[in-house]
């Protein structure tokens, strides 16, 4: 006779990026039960993508009715680019060729009909930040990573504002330096051009001489005392403290949680950077200025939140 198995209740969640996926199976009080990776695999074209999402999570699905003896009871998912959560549709993605896929659908479909909440990666991350990492107890917050590019989640209350048509948040396209560099979105000056680690990392590039240099190349030659270095630093946290002090005057958060690569040069960063934002200040009141606590699980984490809240809130029938 096989021994009863320990049954325990769980979710499937899912961050998708342009290079690699991360997933986890996460129980109702937070643990992670397992965790995974795998490629994205965009070489192949926008619908393999969409199909190693559904492999990825199917196969997530047996492990867990396996190892734990039941099914997933919902899944969450977050993917980059614009989202529209309501109809569970991601609209735009460039990094992985995507419009208008029904990702909610399609997923839930294949995962047996279970429930699926879907999320933009950034808004997702930040609702990770702000319960369980860097902003746990703020009643309000901004989280701004600075990776690629440069966006936002704006946390009130424990949850996220998307805004009306779903773009709440886009710090990056903050334009403050007008008639600055060219910027994706078709302005000028954005906030993503010049302090994102992208944006750093060219200008140290171009300043040092070596193509193959990055902004990380650029934290070490900053604390070595290189001038060169210090002045690329210098010009991105003036631009990124004017960005800030717009979101500041604005939104009056209580913490502002900086994440993603730059974040990784630490009191580097966060020194100057603290420094500069309080000399822009006047009458609003300066938020606590704190690292992200999760680093690269922010976004699956967010996940697994994002599908638990959809089962607390489910009616039932």
């Amino acid at each position: 006779m096989k021994p009863v198995k320990h049954v325990i209740a769980h979710v499937i969640a899912l961050d998708v990026g342009g290079t690699g996926m991360k997933a986890a199976l996460i129980a109702g009080d937070g643990t992670l039960l397992h965790q995974a990776r795998r490629a994205t695999d965009r070489e192949r074209g926008p619908e393999a993508v969409v199909e190693t999402i559904l492999d990825f999570a199917a196969e997530l699905l047996e492990l867990g009715r396996e190892r734990f003896g039941t099914a997933a009871s919902a899944a969450g998912v977050a993917v980059p680019g614009i989202v529209d959560a309501d109809r569970g549709i991601a609209v735009y993605a460039a990094n992985l060729g995507w419009r208008d896929v029904p990702l909610r659908e399609r997923l839930s479909t294949r995962l047996g009909g279970i429930p699926v909440s879907l999320g933009h990666d950034v808004r997702t991350g930040g609702l990770a930040e702000g319960r369980i990492g860097a902003g746990r107890g703020a009643d309000r917050f901004l989280f701004v990573p600075l990776g690629t590019g440069i966006a936002g989640a704006i946390g009130i209350a424990g949850r996220i504002e998307a805004g009306a048509h779903g773009y709440a948040g886009e710090i990056g396209h903050i334009v403050v330096r007008p008639g600055g560099p060219a910027c994706g979105c078709g302005q000028h000056g954005c906030l993503e051009t010049l302090a994102s680690a992208a944006a750093v990392s060219r200008a140290w590039a171009a300043a040092c001489g070596d193509p193959g240099a990055d902004a990380a190349d650029c934290a070490e030659a900053v604390e070595s005392g290189d001038d060169r270095a210090r002045a690329v630093w210098h010009t991105a946290i003036g631009a990124l403290a004017d960005g800030l002090v717009t979101a500041i005057t604005l939104l009056d958060p209580r913490t502002l949680i900086i994440g993603g690569g730059l974040a990784e040069a630490g009191e580097t960063l966060f020194t100057p950077l603290r420094a500069a934002v309080g000399e822009r200040v006047t009458f609003q009141r300066l938020p606590e200025i704190v690292p992200a606590a999760l680093g690269d699980t922010a976004g699956c984490l967010g996940a697994g939140l994002l599908a638990w809240d959809l089962l607390a809130t489910e009616v039932p029938a």
